[in-house]
């Protein structure tokens, strides 16, 4: 725990997806506090620019639903963090074509490209940290969520390879697991389920959301911000690969 405590990653590039709120801000300015230059990238231009400024960081505005803009994504560094992603929920019959496409893209598709293009870099200094922001559905499913499920599942099978191939290089890669987390995006999600469902909202934080976790409290941004620090340290050198669960005990049963 000392390692994390005194973590210095002056020198260190970090890009952080959706960096401009819930997981991906909290991990945006807990890398910035440890010494690493962020680069934020987030659909919002401005906002990913204001996110950044105060951090000595950078702003970048990109559409990563949009093929043109993942063709074109021209963005590297030492530390990744796929965190962007968005959801839909409907059932399988009903679920748009159109959007379970976008959600691959944003949340497969665009972390592949960020990968890809970092790792000439990483492996050229022997050393480099991709931490993909996962959730319990890469590893469990849920109704009415097609298109996450499938997308995290994905992230979890891509995670593994790069670990094999980055492992000789100093290379490490591992999935972070969160159960529900109090983001924005789970607040969307909590209307939604409560359309789906005919219920009210509370009743879908309380007879959904948290019916599965052990531990009956939605997980904080900050936590998962401090997982992605210790990811970073010399501490979890050896740890690649992996899938930490994060979950309140979701993932047990």
């Amino acid at each position: 725990m000392s390692d994390l405590i005194n973590l210095d990653l002056t020198g260190r590039t970090a890009v952080v997806t959706g960096g401009v709120s819930g997981i991906g801000l909290a991990c945006t300015q807990a890398l910035a506090r440890a010494g690493a230059e962020v680069v934020v990238v987030d659909l919002d231009q401005a906002k990913a620019e204001e996110t950044a400024a105060p951090l000595g960081g950078r702003g970048i505005g990109a559409d990563l639903s949009d093929p043109d803009v993942l063709a074109s994504l021209d963005v590297a560094g030492d530390i990744i963090v796929n965190n962007a992603g968005f959801q839909r929920v409907a059932p399988v019959h009903e679920f748009e074509p159109e959007v379970f496409t976008a959600i691959q893209r944003v949340m497969v598709e665009a972390p592949f490209r960020l990968i890809r293009n970092s790792l000439p870099r990483m492996y050229e200094q022997g050393w480099g940290r991709v931490v993909n922001i996962s959730s319990a559905h890469g590893l469990r499913a849920s109704a009415f969520k097609v298109a996450y499920v499938t997308a995290k599942h994905g992230l979890e099978g891509m995670s593994k390879v790069v670990a094999l191939e980055g492992a000789e290089h100093g290379v490490t890669s591992n999935c972070i697991n969160p159960g529900y987390v109090r983001t924005p995006l789970v607040e969307k999600q909590i209307a939604d389920q409560a359309k789906a469902h005919g219920m009210s909202e509370d009743d879908v934080v309380e007879k959904v959301m948290l019916l599965r976790m052990a531990r009956k409290t939605l997980v904080e941004p900050a936590e998962v911000a401090d997982l992605v620090l210790f990811l970073c340290s010399g501490s979890a050198v050896s740890m690649t690969g992996a899938s930490y669960t994060m979950d309140g005990g979701w993932t047990a049963s």
